[in-house]
């Protein structure tokens, strides 16, 4: 198997979905304005200076999960979907998927974000095959909770070794802009820096890693 490793936060979009989804929920009048937009840009500088803590950054996420039928969330999404987060896909990124796809390889998409926001985004990619943190459901509810483990740094090859169980790889290919995902693209034969952040560019240098741009 060849296989194409898609990063989605500013790599396949032009923005960071779980962000996006806070400030949606603040822009709706769902939350409390002041506490979650405090805490959804705390979180996200942490994840930017490589600091995160997926779980405690997740559990705050899947607080308003936990307070809603799981009907009512699918079509919300569907809205942020179309207020959102179409207008962020990047067309370069929808031609590398394709590029992917015409030579046979398998693709993956694989994100730090949880399952809930981005496994309906990563679809409209045309991607199906889907590793990111998830969200605990029981009996159709969001418990709050994560189970495995984050998708987060190093935690993402732990998640893509147990998706790879009883697959050969002989040749790979990971896409992400985030320092946070070095260790993902040190795992793959041809690693593809997209817009990278400023650690990343300077690494993706170093290494002779392949730089691109795909803004909007």
């Amino acid at each position: 198997m060849k296989l194409a490793l898609f990063d989605l936060d500013h790599t396949l979009l032009n923005t960071d979905s779980d962000h996006s989804w806070g400030e949606f929920l603040v822009n709706e009048g769902l939350v409390d304005p002041i506490r979650h937009r405090a805490m959804n840009n705390k979180f996200y500088d942490d994840y930017k200076a490589g600091q995160l803590d997926p779980i405690a950054y997740n559990e705050f996420v899947f607080e308003f999960l936990t307070q809603h039928e799981s009907d009512y969330l699918t079509q919300l999404h569907q809205l942020f979907m179309q207020k959102v987060i179409r207008p962020q896909m990047r067309p370069e990124g929808f031609k590398a998927i394709q590029r992917h796809k015409d030579a046979g390889h398998a693709l993956v998409g694989i994100t730090a974000t949880s399952d809930f926001i981005t496994a309906p985004i990563f679809r409209e990619f045309g991607i199906t095959e889907i590793i990111a943190t998830n969200a605990e459901v029981v009996d159709g509810k969001y418990t709050g909770k994560v189970i495995n483990v984050p998708c987060y740094q190093q935690g993402k090859l732990t998640r893509l070794d147990q998706w790879l169980a009883g697959r050969d790889v002989t040749e790979s290919w990971a896409y992400s802009d985030s320092i946070n995902d070095r260790f993902l693209l040190e795992y793959s034969d041809h690693a593809i820096a997209v817009n990278p952040d400023d650690r990343l560019a300077t690494l993706a240098k170093e290494q002779g890693w392949d730089i691109q741009d795909w803004s909007i």
